[in-house]
């Protein structure tokens, strides 16, 4: 027989185990990084079963305030469950707050024993089932979701398109798992090489999660199709909008659209806003021209007009086409990071490339919002004449 010194783990051993669990159970995340990303999801998970709250009548009394806001959360979370999870909730509960049970008997020696049931036992016993089940349903709509994820991220651009004398650069942030917003840049060949045209398109659909991203499924397919069908602009959004509304509920569905076509030989912009975001056109000189002209968002009415405006890309120029998830970003205070902000960023990256230029965007959201959990997607796509 071996030792016992020999039959324990050495020190060392210990300390190596022990961290690989701990590796394994944070995904290496620091301890600040996991404590922001608990705080996040709470807030997140708070403003989910706090969306009631503010229709509470008011209470004159501080603590039937406290109680009325406890009911109402307490309701807010029961009935997120199926009543089959209720009952099971709702019975541990009252098994964790009950006393402990006794009851005695004679043994067959005439002894007098007394047994004690801890009721508390099987009250978290009870909580945790349901606990595993919510835990089974969300690994499921996790995967469901990821799959999900990885087919929009196959509907988006992937390398930016190379056009000489210009350089692209993109980039899309979720609110959630799966995305409501859309870009593309698409080549529309001419007859002639000097006949080329790309097409931009940055589009946010109404709504969030699975439905947007299945309506944004649906925006793309019939955006691709129409482009290679060498209508002019008005024609590929008029048609845009037309596939739109019959599949938008009766426009309950409907999308917001930004559409420029370039003319790479000349810098010349045809566009049309369909009730987008304003993009920014920052001139090399500073000045900023916005690009309003359009019409409503598609989806809304089948035969909305929509009207074509023009410009210029000329060398040193910007083009900033965004989504309100952008300026709209908001921190704990609750303000928002606002387009003026937006400008002065371009205007102090503008001899940047647009990669660089992009970066920098997205950590200025990151510091602006911290542990704030986000309402919108965030979408950008810039475009600068060199």
């Amino acid at each position: 027989m071996a030792p016992l010194e020999q039959t324990v783990p050495p020190p060392s051993r210990l300390k190596g185990n022990a961290r690989q669990f701990w590796h394994r159970v944070s995904e290496g995340l620091a301890v600040n990084q996991l404590w922001s990303q608990l705080v996040k999801d709470t807030r997140s998970s708070y403003r989910l079963y706090a969306a009631g709250l503010d229709n509470l009548q008011e209470e004159p009394s501080r603590r039937r305030r406290v109680w009325q806001i406890t009911k109402a959360l307490f309701w807010a979370i029961l009935e997120k469950l199926t009543p089959a999870r209720r009952v099971l909730v709702l019975l541990g509960l009252i098994l964790l707050f009950f006393p402990s049970v006794e009851s005695s008997y004679t043994n067959p020696t005439g002894h007098v024993e007394i047994q004690e049931f801890d009721l508390h036992v099987w009250g978290g016993l009870l909580l945790l089932l349901v606990l595993l089940l919510e835990l089974a349903d969300r690994v499921v709509m996790k995967r469901d979701l990821e799959i999900a994820k990885d087919i929009q991220t196959w509907l988006l651009p992937g390398v930016p398109l190379q056009i000489p004398g210009y350089q692209i650069a993109y980039a899309t942030r979720p609110a959630n798992t799966v995305a409501g917003d859309y870009y593309d840049v698409i080549l529309r060949p001419g007859r002639r090489l000097s006949e080329d045209r790309i097409l931009f398109v940055v589009a946010d659909v109404a709504g969030k999660s699975i439905p947007a991203a299945m309506l944004m499924a649906t925006f793309q397919a019939s955006l691709r199709t129409l482009s290679t069908s060498g209508v002019a602009l008005a024609e590929l959004v008029a048609g845009v909008n037309r596939y739109a509304s019959s599949n938008s509920l009766g426009g309950v569905r409907f999308t917001t659209a930004f559409f420029a076509e370039l003319d790479p030989a000349t810098g010349d912009v045809a566009y049309v806003n369909a009730g987008h975001n304003v993009p920014i056109l920052r001139k090399k000189s500073g000045a900023v021209e916005r690009l309003e002209a359009g019409g409503i968002p598609v989806g809304i009415f089948a035969e909305s007009p929509y009207q074509v405006g023009t410009t210029r890309l000329d060398g040193g120029d910007w083009l900033v086409i965004f989504t309100d998830g952008v300026v709209e970003a908001v921190n704990g205070k609750d303000e928002e990071y606002g387009e003026p902000e937006l400008i002065r960023l371009v205007d102090r990256g503008s001899g940047s490339a647009p990669a660089e230029l992009l970066r920098n965007l997205l950590a200025e959201l990151d510091r602006h919002v911290g542990n704030t959990p986000q309402h919108d997607d965030i979408t950008c796509l810039l475009l600068k004449r060199t």
